[in-house]
């Protein structure tokens, strides 16, 4: 809607109107999980791009038995997907290291090592654990930093684009056979970092926000 008044001219419209509206006539998707939750006191977001990033795996269950398996890298203050990698076998350690070093590109371009160090928040799964993921991850700037075990709500910036994901791209497109969902995803990923609106950005999409963002750096100061 906001996208819309933009190109007409017109001012936004605050989120928080929407949201009491769509609240008003029940237009709101459920919050709970059913699953019991964990207290988690720490914070997850930051206040600046290219501190913190986070990254974490999912399934996407074909109909025919086969599963494709997702991991991905996400800014945890502008929430772009900077990379992800997808297979139907198992995920690995040089898969996590494949999956950094394309961050880094992505955001950076062709660099050896980030411009400062990144903190690299992810699970305690084996790909991200193994000694040469947290080396390589080193050598090239990010400083590898780990949730505690059985706390999923450590990672909670992770575990919500996941269920986003699959509310508003995954369960929509169909998952027929593996073959059918690596070709969605690349046109998925790119719609969720151009389009997909976020209420922590003002309800702009992560690309709209840095390019916002990239237009304020360069005014001048009055």
């Amino acid at each position: 809607m906001n996208r819309v008044l933009e190109g007409q001219g017109k001012p936004r419209i605050n989120h928080k109107r929407i949201y009491r509206l769509m609240k008003l006539h029940h237009l709101l998707l459920e919050r709970h999980t059913g699953r019991p939750v964990r207290i988690h006191n720490g914070t997850i977001i930051t206040l600046a791009s290219n501190m913190r990033w986070c990254s974490d795996g999912f399934e996407i269950p074909c109909d025919t038995g086969a599963t494709v398996r997702v991991i991905f890298a996400l800014d945890c203050a502008d929430r772009e997907v900077l990379s992800y990698v997808a297979t139907t076998g198992g995920i690995t350690g040089e898969m996590v290291r494949d999956l950094m070093a394309l961050a880094v590109e992505n955001r950076f371009g062709q660099l050896k090592a980030v411009p400062h160090v990144i903190e690299w928040l992810s699970d305690n799964g084996p790909a991200y654990a193994a000694h040469e993921t947290r080396a390589f991850a080193r050598l090239i700037g990010l400083e590898p930093c780990t949730t505690p075990h059985y706390s999923p709500e450590s990672n909670g910036m992770a575990e919500s684009f996941i269920k986003t994901f699959k509310r508003d791209y995954v369960s929509l497109h169909g998952c027929r056979t593996p073959e059918d969902v690596l070709e969605k995803l690349p046109e998925s990923f790119d719609d969720y970092n151009e389009y997909h609106p976020h209420k922590g950005l003002a309800m702009r999409s992560p690309r709209e926000h840095r390019r916002l963002l990239a237009k304020h750096e360069g005014c001048p100061v009055l």
